[in-house]
């Protein structure tokens, strides 16, 4: 690791073992990437300084990932909306995105990913804005306004259990339940 690498202090790693789900192998690599997309003079400062959005959108593992605005959004403590992340907001998304992390917490994460305007329900705006996500943002891949209308209705009907005409979380959850891929697909690896 040479001499110009901040260090994490001991005991701060056994506590954000203790607090996640990662390893502590991967808490000092969450620790190095962090610090690396810092300046060199900050980089002493990792565990206190915040990183800008547009910074932590550049890591390979978000950069294609359709929902990076929203993950940055979700995880951030930051009081200025902005998106960016502290040391500890980082760990949290790496923790929720690990292996390890329990099916719970996954679908959890994913609903408020989901919820793109924070009302703690999946209604039709956040479901289209889903499948824009999906989809990609070039015209030629977008669903029609029919086929849009139809995909959703289709979703409501499959996932709506109370049919008030949103999905909230527990309905959320129980669709999760049902696909076996969700968890191993939903993550993160540094």
């Amino acid at each position: 690791m040479g001499g110009s690498g901040s260090r994490l202090p001991r005991d701060l790693l056994g506590e954000y073992q203790e607090l996640t789900f990662l390893t502590k192998q991967e808490i000092l690599l969450a620790h190095r990437r962090f610090s690396e997309l810092l300046p060199k003079e900050e980089r002493d400062q990792a565990v206190t300084t915040r990183v800008p959005k547009s910074k932590i959108l550049m890591l390979p593992e978000l950069r294609a990932n359709p929902f990076r605005h929203r993950i940055c959004q979700v995880f951030s403590t930051a009081e200025d909306g902005e998106g960016s992340l502290s040391f500890e907001d980082f760990l949290d998304m790496l923790s929720v995105f690990s292996d390890s992390a329990t099916p719970e917490i996954k679908s959890h994460y994913a609903f408020r990913i989901f919820d793109f305007d924070d009302d703690g329900t999946l209604d039709k705006k956040d479901l289209e804005q889903l499948v824009n996500c999906l989809t990609g943002d070039r015209e030629e891949s977008r669903l029609s306004p029919v086929e849009m209308s139809q995909l959703i209705q289709n979703i409501l009907e499959e996932s709506d259990i109370d049919k008030d005409g949103t999905i909230n979380l527990s309905e959320f959850q129980h669709i999760i339940s049902r696909s076996p891929d969700f968890t191993s697909s939903f993550k993160i690896v540094l």
